[in-house]
């Protein structure tokens, strides 16, 4: 059982790091690294918290951070989101960029690849033939190298995709053996999947249109969360989107955002 100074120790080393509060969740931690550390052989959290540390490789460091992140995701969550940024936002970038034709749409919380696939079948299903002479690239960032890969394989169970519309899933996804479903190199070369510390400055050279940060800012304490908000409002063209959680809020006398309805906000 992790001990409290042990449990202080890697709550303070997520939080300097990455921004996570994990001030409140000790039997998490506990759950989520007891068996590895076991399997491990080292004989104490503090024994494996010196191992990260000293771990060159950074390969420790990693692990660490794909215990400690949780990635609940599937297609379809928030759709109203996704209903909202086919009807308002993507007619707005339309007839904005109909020069440049160059769409630049960020999903900072990646997790294992549902949402940024469903931002680019959204993408598909607007601009139709159109598709073609936009660059609609989806840029799609997380933490976590674990889900990543998941994400850059594409490969999901049957009941990952129950809420995906027919013809979507005909249309975007192959079927694989034993009730799996991988999606089509077409949407995939859609999507550019990248390892990414929101806590890190923003490496963009040019201002993003729309960035999707859904349920992610809950991992963050309030001071963590403004200056992240703020590196967002920084990061968006004006008159550009972000999309939160529906459970998250943005404090409404900090924020310098336009409240357009909860969770979708415009700079």
């Amino acid at each position: 059982m992790i001990k409290d100074e042990e449990f202080k120790r890697i709550a303070a080393h997520m939080k300097q790091r990455y921004g996570i509060d994990l001030a409140q969740k000790k039997v998490i931690v506990n759950g989520r690294l007891e068996n590895y550390i076991k399997r491990g052989g080292w004989g104490s959290f503090d024994e494996f918290m010196n191992a990260v540390e000293q771990d060159k490789s950074g390969n420790q460091e990693k692990m660490l951070v794909n215990f400690l992140t949780t990635n609940h995701t599937y297609f379809m969550r928030e759709f109203e989101h996704f209903d909202f940024f086919k009807s308002t936002v993507l007619p707005w970038l339309k007839t904005k960029e109909s020069a440049s034709r160059d769409l630049r749409i960020w999903c900072g919380a990646a997790s294992s690849g549902e949402e940024p696939y469903m931002i680019a079948m959204v993408l598909a299903d607007f601009f139709g033939l159109e598709r073609e002479h936009w660059d609609t690239k989806v840029l799609a960032t997380d933490i976590s190298t674990k889900v990543l890969q998941k994400a850059i394989s594409g490969i999901y169970n049957a009941d990952q995709l129950e809420n995906v519309p027919e013809q979507w899933k005909r249309h975007f996804f192959r079927t694989l053996t034993g009730g799996q479903y991988q999606v089509k190199d077409e949407l995939k070369k859609e999507v550019i999947f990248r390892q990414f510390n929101l806590m890190d400055p923003f490496p963009f050279r040019r201002k993003m249109h729309t960035i999707f940060l859904r349920n992610v800012m809950i991992y963050f304490d309030e001071k963590t969360k403004r200056e992240l908000v703020q590196k967002v409002y920084d990061a968006l063209e004006p008159g550009g989107y972000l999309f939160i959680g529906t459970t998250e809020t943005l404090d409404r006398n900090s924020t310098p955002f336009k409240i357009i309805q909860p969770s979708i906000f415009r700079k």
